[in-house]
């Protein structure tokens, strides 16, 4: 096998991802060979082979690009920042899934057999993670303060859960991309009363959470065992719905969150991870919610933490320990 320093970092990405640039930069000046492709990318400018049970390793293949050329024995680390599987939609529906299926088994099967590089973060691990139900469990059996929080699709449950809680709030699931009118929708968290609640809640789990008294938000960014932590004020309830409103302060968790924090990415088997806490009044943080794989670029911009680096260091070394 090559030098750890000729080997490259495989970075599978959007074709645009500005804060998978930030990373690339940091490995292009430590002179760190990058290969970069997306997986909607497959056929003329994507190809893919790779052997098994027919040489001494369990696996022996290559990846290629217009620009690169590389051998899947040689991957030091893989950043699995945001790929785009493809549609085929220039194919017929029964098509398009079996095509589509193919990709992301074969492609996905291929990389997800390689055995020694780091990743940030398995893909796996990112889709076990990314369960909201399952984040607030686990995070209250780590010591983590967690709001009042109920699933359910029983219009009954939400109401009774309103009246115990009075200020609810509603948060989907999940992202899913949405557009109304084509216009892409964004599901933001909304305050949400009893008089609201109708049938239609039957359809669907809906997630319903008592509101924090909150004077403040913090999104902190963990990349290995590095802990970059920025409060966000806005006087918002969901602060991405406005950029501009918002003022960041670099602070330093409470010792038993930053180490909460990080027995949390432990259990998921996660090397980062972007968390979402509130500060109440009293200068508690509560749980919000955590995203395996969450956008930071503009934090860096904004404060200056050095988090692109931190990301290089972890991929340069490529190690799992």
């Amino acid at each position: 096998m090559a030098a750890t320093e000729e080997r490259p970092v495989l970075v599978a990405t959007e074709a645009d991802d500005i804060t998978a640039d930030m990373v690339i930069t940091q490995l292009n000046r430590r002179s760190v060979p990058v290969v970069r492709f997306n997986p909607a990318d497959i056929g003329a400018d994507l190809t893919v082979s790779a052997r098994f049970g027919t040489c001494p390793v369990s696996m022996a293949g290559q990846v290629r690009t217009p620009s690169r050329t590389m051998d899947l024995a040689e991957v030091r680390s893989v950043y699995w920042r945001r790929p785009v599987w493809p549609a085929f939609q220039h194919l017929e529906d029964n098509d398009a899934r079996f095509a589509a299926a193919q990709v992301r088994y074969g492609l996905g099967g291929v990389l997800h057999s390689l055995d020694g590089p780091l990743w940030i973060n398995q893909p796996q691990r990112n889709a076990a993670a990314d369960y909201k139900p399952t984040q607030l469990a686990v995070a209250q059996r780590l010591g983590l303060t967690v709001p009042p929080t109920l699933v359910t699709n029983d219009p009954s449950e939400a109401r009774a859960f309103m009246a115990d809680h009075g200020r609810v709030i509603f948060k989907t699931l999940r992202w899913t991309r949405y557009e109304g009118n084509e216009v892409p929708v964004t599901g933001w968290a909304e305050p949400v009363t009893a008089d609201e609640i109708d049938e239609s809640v039957c359809v669907t789990p809906h997630l319903f959470q008592a509101r924090v008294d909150k004077v403040a938000d913090v999104r902190v960014l963990v990349v290995g065992r590095r802990v970059f932590a920025v409060r966000i004020d806005s006087g918002l309830l969901d602060w991405r719905k406005d950029y501009s409103a918002l003022s960041y302060t670099v602070v330093d968790l409470p010792a038993q969150v930053g180490k909460a924090l990080l027995t949390y990415l432990d259990h998921f088997g996660l090397v980062s991870g972007s968390f979402d806490l509130a500060v109440d009044r009293a200068g508690d943080y509560w749980w919000l919610e955590l995203n395996p794989n969450g956008q930071w670029g503009w934090l860096e911009e904004s404060t200056g933490l050095e988090m692109s680096a931190a990301f290089a260091d972890l991929l340069t070394r490529g190690d799992t320990s």
